[in-house]
């Protein structure tokens, strides 16, 4: 039914586009419609398929010796390790990014008024 309905537009189109005042977007359409008639039937026929199989019992379950087993260790690439935090020159990079870090979070809380003002020992 939806088809009909799509190929009568692309009809009408066609016929528009055939008049004195048709234009090149009714040829468009006169073009598209026909296009979606066979998406339609295309849907339809796929989901008849779909039912039918839906209908059909399942395919029997795989046995225990044929079921999936656990990768053995040596197939698979090992993964990458982090690098050592050994290194004076990385740690010291890494305090560097700290101070920053806690620097800017100063800055930002200081900026938005919720700063603790500092107290005086005494």
């Amino acid at each position: 039914m939806v088809a009909l309905g799509c190929l009568a537009l692309a009809w009408w189109q066609w016929e528009r586009f055939d008049s004195a005042t048709g234009t090149g977007q009714n040829l468009g359409y006169a073009l598209q419609w026909p296009l979606f008639a066979a998406f339609a039937v295309f849907a339809y026929v796929r989901f008849v398929r779909l039912e039918r199989e839906a209908g059909e019992p399942a395919a029997p379950r795989a046995s225990k010796a044929e079921a999936p087993r656990e990768i053995p260790a040596g197939i698979l690439p090992e993964r990458p390790k982090a690098a050592a935090a050994d290194d004076p020159e990385t740690a010291a990079y890494n305090q560097y990014l700290a101070r920053l870090h806690a620097s800017d979070i100063d800055a930002q809380t200081r900026a938005a008024g919720l700063h603790a003002p500092e107290r005086n020992a005494g």
